[in-house]
């Protein structure tokens, strides 16, 4: 596990100074004109810094574990991948996830992210709302500015999925924002799956997807590998529900109980309400009902989980999920230290405490 955090922090630096690279922390008119082309009239470097480029940073300096790049790394690299000329798409990930975030902070109403208050608190919402967005738009910039390293088919490729995946993970939150708000006392689990998939899988996906489609990898490790991969980020959500509901309230990040706060129907809430008495069924759904930020609440509602094993169940479940993705695709890749690593790296994001 400590070998799979070192191999992050080392690439959280190289990732973030791709990013520089398509949204600096100062904007010039070198890089305007580099990036958007010649004004027709005049840019205002300053207040396209301070809405777009000031509020970002602030974002993501606060850290984040950038595994999404960090994966398409991997598999590129497991895929024999020519990883310095694919080393540009790693702002697509990061950006694209930056962004999900910083708008569903808006949505959720949120109130601190990663140790600090959201975007929206301290930039305004109008601001937030609009760098979130830009965040999900630039990443289509890395693929105009790469687009004579590769034959047009691949670029092509690389586009429909980029595009598919930005239209599903609207479907996911979408489909997650109802829920929360109170219309899902009878949510499958498979209904949450599907959910997640559609959230936080559908990044991991894309992830796969373009490293095996830049990579020159066959229409079924495309596939595949992608499958692998949104059972990954299925997995890594259901861990992070975990660590909402068994962790440390004072941890960073993730905050202790925040799932209870925000009324989410988590895997653990799911099988909760289906394994419950009549009694705690309606206690549970009550609390989650309340949004509230009561720290008695939270806890009463956390023993009932707790009560009928969801944090076992749970974690079970994730566990099971991606070991049986990875078996999988194990033989599309060939055998290497890049194939050893990203196995270990699959393992650490379903089984991690942080």
């Amino acid at each position: 596990m400590q070998d799979i955090e070192e191999f992050l922090k080392t690439k959280a630096s190289e990732i973030d100074e791709r990013i520089e690279k398509y949204l600096p922390r100062v904007f010039t008119k070198e890089y305007l004109e580099w990036a958007y082309g010649k004004a027709r009239y005049d840019y205002d470097e300053k207040a396209l810094e301070n809405a777009l480029s000031r509020p970002v940073w602030d974002f993501l300096d606060r850290g984040g574990k950038r595994w999404r790049p960090a994966m398409f790394l991997l598999i590129a690299d497991a895929m024999g991948g020519d990883l310095d000329r694919l080393m540009d798409f790693v702002v697509v990930l990061e950006l694209a996830h930056n962004g999900s975030i910083m708008v569903d902070d808006i949505e959720d109403m949120g109130e601190m992210r990663r140790g600090k208050p959201c975007t929206h608190k301290l930039f305004g919402i109008d601001v937030a709302v609009n760098a979130g967005n830009y965040m999900y738009f630039l990443p289509y910039l890395v693929l105009l500015k790469n687009k004579d390293k590769f034959e047009s088919n691949v670029l092509l490729k690389a586009y429909e999925a980029l595009s598919k995946e930005l239209i599903t993970i609207h479907l996911g939150q979408g489909t997650d924002i109802w829920w929360h708000q109170g219309h899902s006392d009878s949510v499958t689990e498979e209904q949450y799956l599907q959910m997640c998939a559609m959230k936080t899988g559908t990044l991991a996906r894309l992830s796969a997807r373009l490293a095996a489609i830049l990579s020159g990898g066959t229409e079924e490790q495309v596939e595949k590998i992608g499958k692998m991969a949104e059972a990954v980020g299925v997995g890594f959500q259901i861990q992070d529900d975990v660590l909402s509901a068994s962790g440390d309230r004072f941890q960073k990040g993730k905050g202790f109980g925040d799932d209870i706060t925000e009324g989410k129907r988590t895997l653990l809430v799911i099988h909760t309400l289906r394994k419950a008495d009549p009694e705690d069924r309606k206690r549970l759904l009550e609390i989650l009902n309340m949004h509230t930020t009561d720290e008695k609440l939270i806890e009463e509602a956390l023993v009932i989980l707790k009560k009928y094993g969801a944090i076992e169940y749970a974690m079970e479940k994730a566990r099971s999920m991606v070991s049986s993705a990875w078996n999988d695709v194990k033989n599309l890749l060939p055998e290497s230290d890049a194939k050893t690593r990203l196995e270990s790296f699959i393992s650490f994001l379903v089984n991690r405490e942080i």
